[in-house]
């Protein structure tokens, strides 16, 4: 039987993670092209960098729950054998996408943190062509946000097949410990 508790634990810190790529999806990074005061160049000015701690707390968050969901499963790979059902089935089908959505929302949420803290730094002189204020684009977070959601689901219900699966558990001849032995004629 599944864990209720660790089911609470996983929910609650994806459910944080999930929070924060929204939050640092709706506080992206956004420049303006100042010019100074003596008007010989042109600069960006940045506002507030908070959705890179957002995007670093959400990716940290995730990674701590799809940990415990791995240790508590003990990564499908360490253990006794599973017995051969449908659960066990869908157990592995499970647990592949559960890293595949694992491993997209991690790429977002790192590339987004990491690209929400460029800042372009050079400036242009005397020039016709404005600088370029390079910020994340508008989505990175937001793919993490929904891949994050994905991971959820998914990681809940690989851990349930396994735990049913694991509950229902292969044993050899029979789970026999001694040589059985008969009358012989």
């Amino acid at each position: 039987m599944a864990s209720k508790l660790l089911l609470i634990a996983v929910f609650v810190l994806d459910l944080i993670a999930f929070g924060l790529a929204v939050a640092a999806e709706q506080r992206r990074s956004t420049a303006k092209i100042v010019q100074d005061s003596e008007v010989n160049y042109n600069y960006c000015v940045y506002d507030s960098d908070i959705a890179t701690g957002y995007g670093v707390g959400a990716f940290l968050f995730l990674m701590a729950g799809q940990a415990i969901i791995m240790v508590a499963s003990r990564c499908f790979c360490c253990g006794k054998a599973l017995n051969p059902s449908g659960s066990r089935a869908w157990a592995v089908i499970l647990f592949i996408i559960c890293w595949l959505f694992f491993l997209i929302a991690e790429v977002c949420l790192l590339a987004g943190s990491v690209r929400n803290a460029y800042h372009t730094k050079y400036r242009t002189i005397f020039s016709e062509q404005p600088p370029s204020c390079e910020t994340v684009r508008k989505g990175v977070f937001a793919a993490g946000a929904a891949f994050i959601f994905l991971n959820a689901v998914v990681n809940k219900f690989y851990y349930i097949c396994y735990s049913s699966a694991r509950g229902n558990s292969f044993q050899a001849y029979g789970g026999e410990t001694g040589v059985g032995m008969g009358t012989y004629k």
